[in-house]
């Protein structure tokens, strides 16, 4: 295989990569809480034999989640609630502590708050919160406090992470492989959700921008090849 070759491989395959983000990003364009990720490309320069000239190629230096809001929509109900501003909420789920940004959440049969895939929702300390089944006012305050029929029952667990410390689990479920930090202020919004991120047509954009690049590196790979194969025939028929 030719430097050439070496050179578009690795371009293809970064490509390849991001191709499949900007899918996952339309795909969760509708999803609650979910943050648009893509990936950052850099240069990878490898030293051959001494006397010869490096070759140059593609790599991706890491992924990054965008950090901008969604648009909040009013839904009325008292078990919703939006972060306005950074920070994550912190969920059960049976791989363990993970954040996210979707606020819909329902109280189960046992009286205690969780996701809509059925995620315990913690407090401070990590515990469950629990509410009173008979409770006809449920107030969330700014600051996660949760109040029922008056009486407090608990404060959400808030938090802030670093996002090149985060990976995706899931549609909207994210974990950190840094430690995490309470969030000092938060801003909370009762009776909304916080939506996507994600700008379909801004995704779209950038899905055809990168199928031409693919598609460019498919042909230059092609041609390459062509070129190797003429240069053996013309070896063999001398």
């Amino acid at each position: 295989m030719t430097n050439t070759s070496y050179v578009a491989l690795s371009k293809q395959a970064g490509l390849s990569k991001e191709l499949n983000s900007i899918a996952n990003n339309i795909a969760n364009a509708d999803t609650a809480g979910y943050r648009r990720e893509g990936f950052v490309f850099s240069e990878y320069v490898r030293m051959l034999e001494p006397h010869e000239r490096s070759v140059s190629q593609t790599n991706i230096g890491g992924r990054f989640f965008d950090a901008a809001p969604g648009a909040l929509v009013e839904t009325g109900s008292a078990y919703d609630v939006a972060i306005e501003g950074e920070g994550y909420f912190v969920v059960q789920t049976p791989n363990g502590e993970r954040l996210t940004r979707a606020g819909a959440f329902v109280m189960d049969r046992e009286g205690q708050l969780t996701t809509q895939e059925g995620h315990l929702v913690l407090g401070e300390g990590s515990s469950p919160i629990a509410l009173p089944p008979n409770a006809t006012n449920i107030t969330i305050a700014n600051d996660g406090s949760i109040a029922a029929d008056g009486a407090p029952v608990g404060r959400m667990a808030l938090v802030s992470a670093e996002p090149t410390e985060l990976m995706r689990e899931g549609g909207n479920l994210l974990r950190s492989t840094g430690e995490l930090t309470p969030l000092e202020q938060p801003k909370l919004r009762q009776g909304f959700v916080e939506e996507s991120n994600v700008n379909p047509v801004m995704e779209i954009s950038r899905l055809i921008e990168v199928q031409r690049a693919y598609e460019m590196g498919q042909k230059l790979l092609k041609d390459d090849d062509e070129r190797i194969s003429k240069t053996v025939e013309a070896m063999r028929a001398r």
